[in-house]
């Protein structure tokens, strides 16, 4: 930042300088010029033709210095064919009239005299009563007005230099004092790090402040990630304690029937071991990315496959609803969970399945009814429990329903069991977060 200033503010000064020189040199030059203009108007106005045809004053010029030898200050009327009239200060110098026409005012710098350089105003002048063109010239050494722009080029110099290292101080501690805080955050995140810290301070600038409250957010977020990964660990761990124990002891009494205990046993660690790792999953892809998922599609694709899969029972399964709707999340946990619903309405009803897809609240609502014997009020909760069966005489593990609410209250999203009242079976209203 310190950088671009520097870039931006050096630039500008010796540009805004540059201009600022020049018009103040045109002013002094113009000043200078006006002087000398006004000298040779007055000796053209104090000229007059003498008895023999030569040029003099009627009156004595102002300035004193026109009297004093090399006084820096000269002037002269010369004509062709007749010796120049120049004044005392000139005294043994003449000078070099120009070449050009200067019927109007000419001006011209004039090196000839040794160190003295000249600024030199001429004008060729017809007096009344001469027959030919008087050419008068006025002459000033430049060394006061070198003088003059030398000192003024110095204060400009110095003026904008020290304007330039006041602003690029200013951005500096603009710079620094603006970024401060940025260097507490590094600060605070620092200790988040080594341990002494679990959040970043929120006292900082209003600027700053939405920064710091998506850090914490995400910081927030993270421990909550951490936490559910110790507690499904913790719960993994425990849920497989009690068979492995099983198989422990049977193991060592050498039970006679040990391999249906292991059989048995097995498959109790197996459903416990794909409802973690679904629950992982889900949670994953949620902290991963914030994806939609096209609801219209996806039920449509998984009701002709679970229509395909049921098709010994003449399964019919229809989808009415809103089209339009999407899913704020991942499309393979949306069909996860679709499909669980639909593969237990098509196994367990008694072959329709009606499905509806409806926005309420911001959020896209399934309805999944069948025309089966439904499920008992008291029962219904059960069934969401690890490896709950009301039907064991059908194939399956009993994790379909509580991996279908896992996955749904991970994303904030709620499954709830009642009675069809179109069907007369189960009702399975999965509310899921709508996506715009």
């Amino acid at each position: 930042m310190i950088l671009l200033a520097a870039v931006w503010i050096i630039p500008l000064l010796a540009i805004g300088g540059a201009t600022l020189d020049r018009v103040l040199t045109d002013a002094v030059t113009r000043n200078f010029d006006g002087q000398l203009d006004f000298a040779l108007d007055a000796m053209i106005a104090a000229a007059d033709i003498g008895p023999t045809g030569e040029v003099r004053f009627t009156r004595p010029l102002g300035d004193q210095r026109f009297s004093e030898p090399y006084s820096g200050l000269y002037w002269q009327v010369s004509a062709k064919g007749q010796e120049a009239f120049v004044s005392r200060s000139l005294w043994d110098r003449t000078l070099v009239p120009s070449t050009t026409d200067c019927r109007t005012t000419c001006r011209t710098n004039d090196a000839r005299f040794k160190d003295e350089p000249l600024r030199m105003v001429e004008r060729d002048v017809a007096l009344p009563g001469a027959p030919t063109r008087f050419h008068f010239q006025v002459a000033q050494s430049t060394a006061d007005l070198d003088a003059q722009i030398g000192s003024l080029r110095s204060v400009l110099l110095w003026s904008l230099s020290i304007l330039g290292l006041g602003l690029l101080a200013l951005a500096a501690l603009q710079s620094i004092y603006g970024l401060w805080p940025l260097r507490r955050v590094s600060q605070s995140i620092a200790a988040i790090r080594s341990g002494t810290a679990t959040r970043v301070p929120e006292d900082f600038p209003r600027e700053i402040a939405p920064f710091v409250a998506e850090l914490n957010e995400l910081l927030q977020h993270n421990d909550e990630q951490a936490e559910a990964a110790r507690r499904h660990a913790g719960n993994l761990a425990h849920a497989l304690k009690t068979p492995m124990s099983v198989l422990l002891g049977e193991a060592r009494a050498g039970a006679p029937d040990l391999a249906a205990t292991v059989e048995s046993q097995t498959a109790i660690m197996r459903r416990h071991v794909d409802h973690h790792l679904a629950r992982a999953r889900a949670t994953g892809r949620r902290a991963a990315s914030a994806s939609r998922a096209d609801i219209w599609p996806s039920l449509e694709a998984l009701a002709r496959t679970i229509a395909r899969i049921h098709t010994g029972r003449g399964t019919v399964i229809d989808v009415d609803g809103d089209k339009t709707l999407a899913f704020r999340g991942e499309k393979q946990d949306l069909e996860e969970m679709v499909g669980n619903l639909l593969d237990n309405a098509a196994l367990y009803g008694g072959g329709r399945v009606f499905v509806t897809v409806s926005a309420t609240a911001g959020n896209a609502v399934i309805l999944i009814e069948d025309d089966g014997p439904g499920i008992p009020a008291d029962e219904r909760e059960r069934l969401f429990e690890r490896g709950a069966r009301l039907d064991t005489a059908q194939p399956g593990t009993g994790l379909g329903l509580a991996i279908v609410r896992d996955v749904a209250e991970i994303y904030g999203g709620t499954v709830a069991l009642g009675e069809s009242e179109d069907l007369g079976g189960l009702a399975v209203t999965l509310t899921l977060p709508a996506a715009a």
